[in-house]
């Protein structure tokens, strides 16, 4: 009998800079032991400064990509990350729904560590209707959940963040991963919802400005876990283990001069610097 290797598939615009976006996706499924493809829905002209420029995908291309990779590879699990705009958010809803991916994870990327916008402001909607009910587990941070939402102000504290993960979760995701970094003080937990369970996942912060893409990293960790065969908890768990570690490592990188990008491959390169 052969052995069925993991395999994620990420769904995401591409970063020229290399810290977020599919190239963050690619390189922690391969940290982490899946084989990564990809599917590109837009693409940025970005470094560690800022986002000059987003040139989006044709969403027939974007759809084609979807259909072509699933028509000959076994994806366990899909992360979706960067959509952009509202024909986008329907044709990657159409492609998930026509090729029933067996785990959905969903990333509802909305602006870029530099504050340059990435989603546009008519296609929310849409991520919330087409989207989330598809999702197995979304994972906002709290200024998305509150975009989401609706809400003029985001979630501080424990009682608050436990009603945001109930809001989000009756629109439709099976799980919720409520990200708290942008919590204010040392504490920086997370939530994960299912519905029936709130998990606390305890985190200190760790002071870095080395911070980018760390959306993306742990929401493609979450999916590399459900395509070995991890449960939605244990998934969640190990990734974040993964990203602390990558933050922690990151100021052992030098790049660029603004926010850099945690270190994906913190476990087998040697320190640098």
């Amino acid at each position: 009998m052969t052995r069925h290797t993991p395999i994620a598939m990420t769904i995401a615009g591409s970063d020229s800079g290399g810290g977020a976006g599919i190239q963050a996706d690619l390189k922690t499924f391969s940290a982490l032991g899946v084989y990564g493809c990809s599917v590109i829905a837009a693409l940025t002209a970005q470094n560690t400064r800022a986002v000059t420029g987003i040139f989006p995908i044709d969403p027939g291309f974007v759809r084609q990509q979807i259909d072509t990779v699933f028509a000959d590879i076994a994806v366990d699990a899909v992360k979706i990350g960067m959509l952009g705009d509202v024909a986008t958010i329907r044709a990657v809803r159409d492609g998930l729904a026509a090729n029933s991916p067996k785990w959905i994870v969903l990333d509802p990327v909305m602006v870029a560590k530099s504050g340059d916008a990435l989603l546009a402001r008519d296609a929310v909607a849409a991520l919330v209707g087409d989207m989330l009910p598809l999702a197995d587990i979304v994972t906002p941070n709290l200024p998305e959940a509150a975009a989401i939402l609706d809400d003029a102000e985001e979630a501080a504290g424990q009682d608050a963040m436990e009603e945001t993960a109930r809001r989000l979760h009756a629109m439709g995701p099976k799980a919720v991963l409520l990200k708290g970094g942008h919590l204010k003080g040392a504490d920086s937990s997370d939530l994960l919802f299912d519905g029936a369970d709130m998990v606390w996942l305890p985190s200190q912060r760790i002071e870095t400005k080395n911070t980018h893409g760390t959306g993306c990293t742990l929401s493609s960790a979450i999916a590399a876990g459900l395509a070995k065969g991890l449960s939605v908890r244990d998934a969640v768990i190990e990734a974040k283990a993964y990203i602390g570690r990558a933050i922690a490592a990151a100021d052992t990188l030098t790049i660029g001069s603004g926010h850099g990008p945690v270190h994906h491959f913190h476990a087998y390169w040697p320190e640098n610097g």
